[in-house]
């Protein structure tokens, strides 16, 4: 018997140890569909490197407006595969520069794209949150 719950358990150990694969990707898991995928789960994510000042200029833009819930940051410096995703990034959008931003799943731009997005007023629309006037 206790053989038998043994294998259940390394049965049941295995299936779960495949969903997660299935839900998470897998290491073979393409760098575009990592992308695509990424960017269809959040309602704003930024493509950057921690020390890049564009970035950091993207990403202050996000500060500013005071979302409830924070833009999901790639920070490609920090993986592994951060060169394959900023190919991936190119043959998507036609850029391989940082940062690249998305909102509700459509491609922003770059740096300059999000300062001006901000500051015509399109990006709290595209954000669906209120303007604030400076009068």
């Amino acid at each position: 018997m206790v053989e038998l719950l043994g294998r259940r358990i390394g049965v049941a150990a295995a299936a779960a140890a495949f969903i997660a694969l299935a839900a998470f990707g897998s290491a073979s898991s393409s760098p575009k569909s990592f992308v695509k995928s990424t960017v269809s789960a959040h309602d704003v994510v930024i493509f950057s490197k921690s020390y890049c000042p564009y970035c950091k200029r993207a990403k202050a833009v996000f500060k500013e407006l005071q979302l409830k819930k924070e833009p999901y940051v790639v920070e490609l410096d920090q993986r592994e595969d951060g060169s394959e995703i900023q190919d991936a990034l190119r043959d998507i959008v036609g850029r391989r520069t940082v940062p690249q931003v998305f909102v509700h799943g459509k491609h922003l731009g770059g740096s300059d794209d999000t300062v001006d997005a901000y500051e015509s007023g399109k990006l709290a629309k595209l954000l669906n949150i209120g303007v604030k006037d400076d009068l």
